[in-house]
Order: structure tokens, then C-alpha cells, then sequence
């Protein structure tokens, strides 16, 4: 799993060769990971400044009220805007966190009262620029001495 995260390209058997077993080993344990549910996909990763989109924020957003027939349409609105990146449902004083890609601070502040205030049922959003951003190592079983913890 961390070698196929690291690069999903990686063909089975250069695959099977890193791990030690034969590519069509390889290939059956993969083929069951996709049925399990535990690979999801693949995904292509692109640069947003290279797409004109070199500023990145994360909108911290309070629906109210908090209602189902509320959230649903509202979550879907911004899951449709080309600026969101990622939308996350929280606990705590903020419902949403949602991760845009933006051409510049004009640009930020028209989809924040276009897209967001401009909305009633958006009580507040708070901004804050990403200046950089890392990936973090791939993500493995939990050992069986962490889930005994």
C-alpha cells in the first residue's frame, strides 16, 4: 500500500519485484483491495497555481440553522464551485471547512460574498491563506501494538 500510494502508476510487476512476490501475487492481493474498499481510486494531482489558481484558503463557515434540509443543498453548491478543493463537516463552533483555490484576493473576496455571505443561510466565514502546504506520509494499517492502546 505505501508503494502504490506513493506512485499509483507502478506497474504490478515492478510492483511485485519491490515487494518480493510474483506479479500475478501482486496483481490478486491489489484486486482484493479494490473490492474490500480499501483502495478507492486514483487520482491525478494537479499544480493550482500553474491553472491560475495560486491562492489558497481555507473558509471556516457556520451554517445556521443547522438544519438537514439546509445542509444538503448547501453542501452540494459548494462541491459544484471550481474554487473548492476539499469541504469537510465539523464539530464545534465552525460546520464547514473548505479548502479554495483562487486566482488572487479579489478573487477570494468575490467567491466569499458571491458564493458564501451572500447566502442566507451562512452566518459567517472566516478566511485563512494557506502560504504553503505539505503531504504527509502514506496511510498504513494500525499495528496491532497501536490498536491494543
Amino acid at each position: 500500500m505505501r508503494l502504490l500510494q506513493n506512485d499509483a502508476r507502478t506497474t504490478y510487476r515492478d510492483l511485485a519485484a519491490q515487494v518480493g512476490v510474483a506479479p500475478s501475487t501482486c496483481l490478486d492481493r491489489v484486486t482484493r483491495l479494490r473490492r474490500a474498499g480499501v483502495i478507492l481510486g486514483h487520482q491525478l494531482r494537479l499544480d493550482p497555481a500553474k491553472l491560475g489558481r495560486g491562492l489558497e484558503a481555507l473558509l471556516s463557515v457556520q451554517v445556521r440553522p443547522h438544519r438537514r434540509e439546509l445542509v444538503g443543498p448547501f453542501v452540494e453548491r459548494i462541491r459544484a464551485l471550481p474554487e473548492s478543493r476539499t469541504v469537510f463537516h465539523l464539530t464545534g463552533p465552525d460546520d464547514y471547512l473548505v479548502h479554495v483555490a483562487v486566482a488572487d484576493m479579489a478573487d477570494l473576496q468575490r467567491l466569499v460574498l458571491d458564493e458564501f455571505t451572500a447566502h442566507r443561510e451562512v452566518a459567517r466565514v472566516e478566511t485563512r491563506l494557506i502560504f504553503q502546504q505539505w503531504d504527509c506520509g502514506p496511510l498504513l494499517p494500525r499495528t496491532p501494538s497501536a490498536q491494543s492502546g
